[in-house]
């Protein structure tokens, strides 16, 4: 079970998570909110922590661009740029596509990678009503990094990487939508059933349709709340 703010207690049981980890997951999952204040002593409190490790942590979510200086020594979580998310998805479609394509052709002799992308998939058709964001959001990053692990080459990890703390803010705003769940884990089946079946161009062309079509679904999300704010 994810460790988020909201279930502090659990979160005291469980040490050794790294605190960056939590607040991460709290800003993904919209526990803290964009624009929101953070106030240290407060969030260490929450987090059953000291006030140095909250500290070190906003200060690395701050070189990331996911925390912004606000008075005093403060923070407050950033705003989701429409612009930058939809260019971020560019060039996520193109490796998506290129991990794709190299997993389709390594499926067959890959037994591991295999099984792991088939427990990815099992997981994530395992979701309804009651999965939680935290959760849906951690599914669906399971199921990529199967891919890309898949694909053999680890400079499409290494490059996706530094990326996935914007991806997966972005991802909240479309899987908080129930009508996308279904739809977009039945995206994910084309493109692992490609990858089974070693047919890796049809995979490369999935991945870049499912990449570019939740890229255009965030981005007109994000453009609707602006206008409505």
């Amino acid at each position: 079970m994810p460790c988020s703010l909201s279930r502090p207690r659990s979160c005291r049981r469980d040490p050794s998570r790294p605190v960056y980890a939590r607040i991460l997951e709290a800003i993904s999952d919209r526990t803290l909110q964009p624009g929101q204040r953070i106030r240290q002593n407060e969030l260490a409190d929450r987090l059953g922590v000291s006030r140095q490790p909250v500290s070190h942590a906003l200060h690395l979510l701050h070189r990331q661009g996911l925390v912004a200086e606000s008075g005093r020594r403060g923070f407050e979580v950033t705003q989701l740029d429409p612009a930058r998310i939809r260019q971020l998805y560019e060039v996520r479609g193109a490796i998506d596509a290129l991990a794709a394509r190299l997993a389709g052709e390594r499926a067959a002799s890959d037994a591991a990678g295999r099984a792991r992308l088939e427990a990815a998939l099992a997981a994530g058709r395992g979701i309804d009503g009651k999965t939680t964001l935290a959760e849906l959001i951690a599914l669906d990053v399971e199921f990529h990094r199967a891919i890309y692990r898949l694909a053999g080459n680890p400079a499409i990890e290494e490059t996706i990487t530094p990326q996935w703390p914007h991806m997966r803010r972005s991802m909240a705003t479309v899987l908080s939508e129930l009508d996308y769940r279904g739809s977009a884990w039945a995206e994910h089946a084309d493109i692992a059933g490609h990858i089974f079946a070693g047919d890796a161009k049809a995979a490369e062309r999935a991945a870049l349709a499912h990449a570019q079509t939740a890229g255009r679904l965030t981005e007109e999300r994000l453009r609707a709340t602006e206008e409505a704010a």
